[in-house]
């Protein structure tokens, strides 16, 4: 008789963790990954042997040769399996644990997408520089959507399917702010939660620096100047 083989069942939820040299960071971040759920490392390049390290941890590791953080998530996204599909900082600044409630509220259908705002704990935590920029991001995203949002943040949650479907394209770090603009073009459910914001381990390599920081925001205001897209767009519109 022929042996039945079956595929194993998908992750109840895949979490996106893009990777630059991160591999003091890794140990920390991926033994706060949600029992259940599976880690997708995006390894954009390093050196230092992260991808080494987060598959010795049992993490999932995906090569992408095309750096910039836009590029890291759209490869994990497109890597994911599960229904639900968090993202997260690889850093150590954020504990991959509290979107435990983000995934509630997702599954539960009272969101469509959640973010996480930022509350740095410690002096120097999040610099002046970057928190200004992110400040007039804010601003700038409530002028273009309505949303009143108060970070941009990486700690997030939503559907894989209907976050293929608003077809993200940015492949730098407009890539965050490009989401949350096509989801309120497409009418989604966007909210937002208070998350502590740890000293990251490592050196920044987006904000670390005003020049970063600079580069950043041009990024996303390139992403604001976008046309409103069909609002059926990742069909989630009540």
């Amino acid at each position: 008789m022929k042996a039945v083989t079956t595929s194993p069942p998908p992750p109840d939820v895949d979490v996106v963790l893009p990777c630059l040299d991160e591999a003091g960071a890794l140990p920390w971040v991926l033994a706060r990954i949600p029992a259940g759920w599976r880690a997708l490392v995006v390894d954009n390049g390093s050196t230092d042997g992260s991808a080494d390290v987060a598959r010795e941890l049992g993490a999932s590791v995906i090569h992408e040769p095309r750096r910039g953080f836009g590029a890291a998530c759209r490869a994990g996204l497109t890597a994911a399996e599960a229904d639900i599909v968090c993202f997260c900082d690889c850093d150590a600044s954020l504990d991959p644990s509290l979107l435990v409630p983000f995934v509630r509220e997702v599954a539960d259908g009272r969101a469509d997408l959640v973010l996480g705002r930022r509350r740095p704990q410690g002096r120097g935590t999040w610099p002046t520089h970057a928190r200004a920029g992110n400040l007039a991001l804010a601003r700038m995203l409530r002028r273009r959507t309505g949303l009143r949002l108060h970070d941009l943040g990486p700690l997030r949650a939503a559907r894989r399917e209907p976050l293929l479907a608003l077809g993200l394209t940015d492949a730098r770090s407009g890539y965050p702010l490009q989401m949350v603009v096509r989801a309120a073009d497409a009418g989604w459910r966007v909210t937002e939660h208070d998350v502590p914001y740890l000293p990251r381990v490592g050196s920044s390599k987006v904000t670390g620096t005003w020049r970063g920081t600079w580069q950043a925001v041009r990024d996303m205001r390139r992403v604001l100047r976008e046309p409103v897209a069909p609002t059926t767009a990742g069909g989630v519109r009540r």
